[in-house]
């Protein structure tokens, strides 16, 4: 365990006490949110990209232990764990090693040179690898091995056999493995032909048709293409590296004596065993290595997006007509009120074929002013453009308070058919639940977009493409992290949201919501222990993240965990003397001020209440802020009252837009218009970015300027260089 702890140290740069603070928290049961917030103190303040670095990498490194242990078993059962071999395995730093170091020895079925070996041509293999210079001719060392028996009854079936034998010790050599394996990556080229264009009716890989790239240095996103493509029989992609580059690193190791009779036929077994062995094993292993990496890489880029679109702040306290647009069958309409309770829908059909254009404005008209709408909130699907020219013609002429954006309606369709829908709104058919979720996205992303599967949120790329099993555990950590960074009410959160609470599963939180609906609103924090199934260890790990507003203590409603409650009281109780008007805040504020003018500094003020800087720091800004959402401080979505068509744009215009989604080629951005606009990586920044998510996250407000508009195309090419200025 020392061991793993000082190698993910070293991997990580971090300090090895933190790592192994970490690690031993981790491993008590501990969460990720609830260490990175409240165990700051023992883990030096790491954060939560850091732990969960540490709790990937320990993973990865016990794995390999524990393989490491089997490889060592499997080879001592077979009698052939010699000092030299274990102390190789011992020292393997990576799988691949390890399972190259195994190769020899791993059972398979009948091959060429099993076959040989059956037929006695193991001793002449052996002199072929030897490349002694003493003895006969090729037929009098060969003689020996003829035999009719075994059908070897010529010298080339023996040398052909003894080859077969030498090509698979080299194949499997794991020196030889692993120097041409890194020169694949360094210099082998991917090459890409078209199979059957008929299968590409849109022409979405023209650019592969005749295509080649060193494989090294191909970007992820396509990496992944290529594999779709290939998929989809478009595409014939290889990997090759001719043999003349390889030749060096296998005579390197087995160097052809051209004083010996064996020279020609090591040089036919090192050939043979390239081209038929080696190069077919590393292209599978070089393919799988660049989707691995591919996918890691679309996973993390869809993590990215999807925190993004969940920390989207709330538009708090304000009654909301959702609508989700469609053709044939209609825009259906919900309103909700300030917490998201549905107040009343109605269907409407503006759009072909029915065109009731007036009969829908008088409909939204209506609706608003009855429940006194504020804003109201659009599908961005089909029909999202015709319906926004529908809601801005009805605020032109009825109420310029009335404001409209646009939100995404994925995964609305997902959320209308599922359990959760159905025990939210039994009354109400599927096609009018997916207006309500749209409704609610905008009154608060994250305690909505909690209900529908991740993967059907569409912020990423390649979704369908990636390792499905990896993808759900990324996003449903994301999901963790945004739940706890934001905090939960307990006394309106539903289940959905609060499964993810940390240490809460769905059984804890169906508990929770039942007892909160038997016994009334909590009044405290403390009475959360009442809930069945929610023992000490879970209470310890969520207390922290479940607030009570308005309830009979004001820590309940901070992040301020109930074991720090004394602390807290006690710098309360320093506060200076609340002057006329003041506010617990103000007080707190002025505090802070009082100590750095009479430069106390936190480490010892946190000695005199007896706690560490870290939560001393942590109390301080909950007292100064409590009830606080951090997502409050993000920029709000912008609210439109007239529509802008694609017409409308012009080269140079400067506009203002919301960031929908974040690919490695750039942004996509809604401004306004039928399509979103995209902003080359080229386009983010005055200087070079690697990265877009180094610039902008999904949900962001952000100016661009036009730098071109095909309308044939329906498309929009932004850049943000200099727009803000």
């Amino acid at each position: 365990m020392d061991d793993i702890v000082a190698r993910t140290a070293r991997e990580l740069t971090l300090p090895a006490h933190q790592v192994a603070s970490a690690a031993e928290l981790l491993d008590a049961g501990n969460t990720i949110p609830f260490i990175a917030r409240y165990r700051k103190e023992a883990t030096g303040g790491l954060d939560e990209v850091q732990i969960q670095a540490i709790q990937d990498r320990l993973e990865q490194l016990r794995s390999l232990e524990k393989r490491r242990a089997d490889v060592l078993r499997l080879i001592d059962e077979q009698g052939k764990l010699t000092p030299e071999l274990s102390e190789r395995i011992a020292q393997a730093e990576t799988l691949h090693e390890l399972e190259d170091l195994y190769l020899p020895y791993r059972p398979k079925r009948k091959t060429r040179a099993s076959v040989a070996r059956e037929k006695g041509l193991a001793p002449l293999a052996d002199l072929i690898m030897a490349q002694g210079v003493s003895g006969g001719t090729l037929e009098e060392q060969g003689e020996p091995f003829l035999n009719e028996e075994f059908g070897l009854t010529t010298m080339e079936q023996v040398y052909g056999g003894a080859r077969d034998i030498v090509a698979e010790v080299v194949a499997e050599d794991a020196d030889v493995r692993g120097s041409v394996r890194g020169l694949y990556f360094r210099e082998a080229l991917l090459t890409s032909k078209v199979a059957d264009s008929s299968k590409d009716p849109g022409q979405k890989y023209t650019l592969y048709y005749e295509f080649s790239e060193p494989a090294g240095k191909l970007p992820p996103h396509r990496v992944l293409a290529l594999n779709r493509a290939e998929r989809e029989e478009v595409l014939r992609v290889s990997v090759d590296l001719p043999y003349e580059k390889a030749l060096p690193v296998l005579t390197g190791r087995y160097r052809p004596n051209h004083q010996s009779t064996f020279a020609p036929q090591l040089e036919m077994a090192l050939e043979d065993s390239y081209k038929r062995l080696l190069s077919l094993s590393l292209e599978r292993e070089v393919r799988s290595t660049l989707t691995e990496r591919a996918e890691a890489h679309a996973i993390t880029l869809f993590a990215a997006n999807l925190r993004n679109l969940l920390l989207q702040p709330p538009l708090r306290g304000q009654k909301v007509m959702g609508i989700d647009p469609g053709f044939r069958t209609g825009c259906k309409v919900a309103v909700v009120d300030a917490t998201g309770k549905y107040l009343e829908g109605a269907t409407i059909y503006p759009h072909q074929p029915q065109k009731r254009w007036k009969e829908a404005k008088e409909t939204i008209a209506v609706l608003a002013r009855k429940h006194g709408v504020e804003v109201v909130a659009i599908g961005n699907g089909t029909a999202s453009r015709e319906t926004e020219a529908l809601v801005a013609e009805v605020i032109s002429e009825t109420d310029s308070r009335l404001a409209y954006t646009m939100v995404s309606e994925a995964g609305a369709s997902v959320y209308s058919a599922s359990e959760v829908a159905r025990q939210e709104f039994p009354d109400l058919e599927a096609s009018q639940r997916g207006n309500i979720s749209i409704a609610r996205r905008l009154q608060d992303p994250l305690a909505e977009l909690v209900k529908i599967d991740p993967k059907s949120v569409g912020v990423g790329l390649y979704q369908h493409d990636v390792d499905q099993k990896e993808l759900a555990k990324e996003l449903e950590r994301v999901v963790v992290s945004c739940v706890n960074f934001a905090g939960v009410d307990a006394n309106t959160a539903s289940v959905s949201l609060l499964q993810h609470v940390s240490g809460v599963n769905r059984r804890v939180a169906e508990k929770l919501v039942q007892y909160r609906d038997e016994h009334g609103p909590f009044k405290a924090r403390d009475v959360l222990r009442k809930v069945p199934s929610l023992g000490p260890a879970t209470y310890t790990q969520a207390a922290g993240f479940l607030k009570i507003p308005g309830g009979e203590e004001l820590l309940d409603n901070t992040f301020i965990h109930p074991e720090s409650y004394e602390i807290a009281r006690k710098v309360m109780s320093r506060l200076p003397e609340a002057r006329e008007g003041e506010r617990l805040p103000q007080r707190v504020a002025r505090f802070r001020r009082e100590l750095e003018a009479r430069r106390v500094s936190p480490e010892k003020l946190a000695g005199e209440l007896g706690t560490g800087a870290p939560t001393l720091k942590d109390i301080l800004d909950n007292l100064e802020k409590p009830g606080l959402d951090p997502r409050d401080s993000l920029p709000k979505p912008i609210l439109r009252q007239d529509v802008l068509k694609m017409e409308d744009l012009k080269p140079g215009m400067i506009l203002q837009g919301t960031v929908r989604n974040v690919v490695d080629f750039g942004a996509f951005v809604d401004i306004g218009v039928k399509q979103d606009g995209l902003v080359h990586v080229s386009e983010m920044a005055d200087r070079f970015v690697r990265n877009p998510l180094e610039v902008v996250g999904v949900g962001d407000v952000v100016t661009v300027r036009v730098l071109g508009v095909d309308l044939a195309r329906g498309r929009v090419q932004l850049s943000m260089k200099g727009a803000a200025s």
